[in-house]
């Protein structure tokens, strides 16, 4: 029994400017929260850099096992049900990490809370994505594209910056972090209900709702479901695809995790002291602006000389710049201007190097043509799972090892681990046209 949707017109013709941006800038809100906001924000609170690295890296999960659910997104209601519902659920868990920050037990109850924002976030990343595609037509999609990714960055800078600013403001205010972050986690909770509340009213009806069907539906929805992951593990290569999708970053996994841990312990215990707000400065907006120019700069230098040509130099890129932390941690300045410039050329670095994993990750999806677009699509979505689980396990330990080797033979370790980007760089196999613009 086939399923059948039919746009409501009134939804296709509203103007995307109405709801594009304001969608990707959600998007990009709670993933920091998670991944980045909740670091920092355990840090000021007591906890160890070992713990903070292990309970933040388990919040990947969701990311990690996304495309196992995705199909009931699709199959289950609207994707514009399940974006406002997403939304309001992850503005009441917000709402949550602030009322129990001063509570007994709040790392538990915070947790609680950061792993049904971490869910949340991956569902409305999954409707999103959808409904962008449902809502606008093939040219409307081509042109908004670099919009919607434009917002994305801003909410970046909003998650990171801002948030880390406020936190910095209030803390030295009130003299009070666990106050101070309570405050700042309501404020980011009150503008995330006011996006769910302008989504709800603006967000346009572009489909109906999917009516349910039999069981014999049901049984082939997960027939397909299952032929599909079939395919994607018998795909020629994929062994040292996988490889490539969990070492490539190997380096950056670890770095990411510790490095805004780095930046905020005293200099009696290696790192460089820096105010909260200094963190959202120098992370959270220069070190952002960096990523995003690099990534710019990646993808039209791969869109000139392909894939093949720009992987050496996306290799080093996102290597080599990674031994500013080992200098930052031996000489421990403290001039925030030469603080952001460092953070600004590792990222840029990054940014610039992170374009050859995403365009490899296209090309392993698109190297069998004859599979169709759908299950390119749905195999990019398991890629995507193997990207959130490279950072997840390097994570995870990177506390520990930061604690019994000190930052600087941390760091120095990570420059060993680009040894392993340059090995899965070394034995994959990509053809010298793709990426190409012709």
């Amino acid at each position: 029994m086939s399923i059948e949707t039919k746009p409501i017109c009134r939804g296709r013709h509203r103007n995307p400017w109405t709801w594009v941006p304001s969608l990707y800038f959600a998007e990009g809100i709670p993933y920091l929260m998670v991944m980045t906001i909740a670091t920092i924000m355990y840090k000021k609170l007591g906890l160890n850099n070992e713990e903070i690295a292990l309970y933040t890296s388990w919040l990947y999960l969701p990311w990690v096992i996304k495309p196992l659910w995705s199909p009931i997104v699709d199959i289950v209601r609207t994707k514009r049900w399940w974006i406002v519902a997403m939304e309001f659920l992850i503005g009441v868990t917000l709402a949550g990490v602030a009322l129990t920050i001063r509570a007994p037990h709040f790392v538990q109850y915070t947790l609680a809370f950061f792993w049904l924002m971490a869910f949340s976030s991956a569902t409305h990343d999954i409707a999103a994505d959808g409904f962008y595609m449902i809502a606008l037509d093939s040219n409307k999609q081509s042109l908004f594209v670099g919009i919607r990714s434009t917002f994305y960055r801003i909410s970046m800078i909003a998650g990171q910056g801002l948030t880390l600013i406020l936190a910095g403001t209030l803390e030295y205010s009130l003299d009070n972090e666990p106050m101070a972050w309570t405050y700042t986690m309501a404020i980011v909770a009150l503008t995330f209900i006011a996006l769910f509340i302008y989504h709800t009213l603006f967000l346009p009806k572009a489909e109906n709702y999917l009516q349910k069907s039999s069981a014999d539906t049901g049984k082939a929805n997960n027939l397909s479901f299952l032929c599909i992951f079939k395919k994607f593990f018998s795909k020629r290569g994929v062994w040292i695809a996988i490889a490539f999708m969990l070492l490539y970053r190997f380096p950056e996994a670890l770095l990411t995790k510790i490095a805004p841990l780095f930046l905020i312990d005293k200099a009696n215990a290696g790192g460089l002291g820096l105010s909260t707000s200094a963190v959202g400065v120098a992370q959270g907006t220069v070190g952002v602006i960096g990523l995003t120019l690099g990534g710019i700069l990646g993808g039209i230098a791969a869109s000139k000389g392909g894939l093949r040509r720009w992987l050496w130099p996306m290799v080093w890129a996102i290597t080599l710049p990674d031994i500013i932390y080992v200098f930052l941690s031996i000489l421990l300045p403290s001039n925030i201007l030469i603080i952001s410039a460092a953070i600004f050329i590792e990222q840029f670095g990054y940014g610039f190097g992170f374009t050859a994993y995403m365009l490899f990750m296209l090309y392993f999806c698109q190297s069998c043509p004859e599979e169709g677009s759908g299950s390119q699509t749905s195999h990019y979505a398991i890629c995507t799972g193997f990207m959130a689980l490279s950072m997840m396990l390097p994570g995870m330990f990177a506390g520990y090892l930061q604690q019994w080797l000190g930052y600087t033979w941390f760091f120095a370790l990570v420059m060993l681990c680009c040894l392993l980007t340059i090995f899965v760089a070394r034995i994959v196999n990509i053809d010298p046209d793709f990426g190409k613009k012709h």
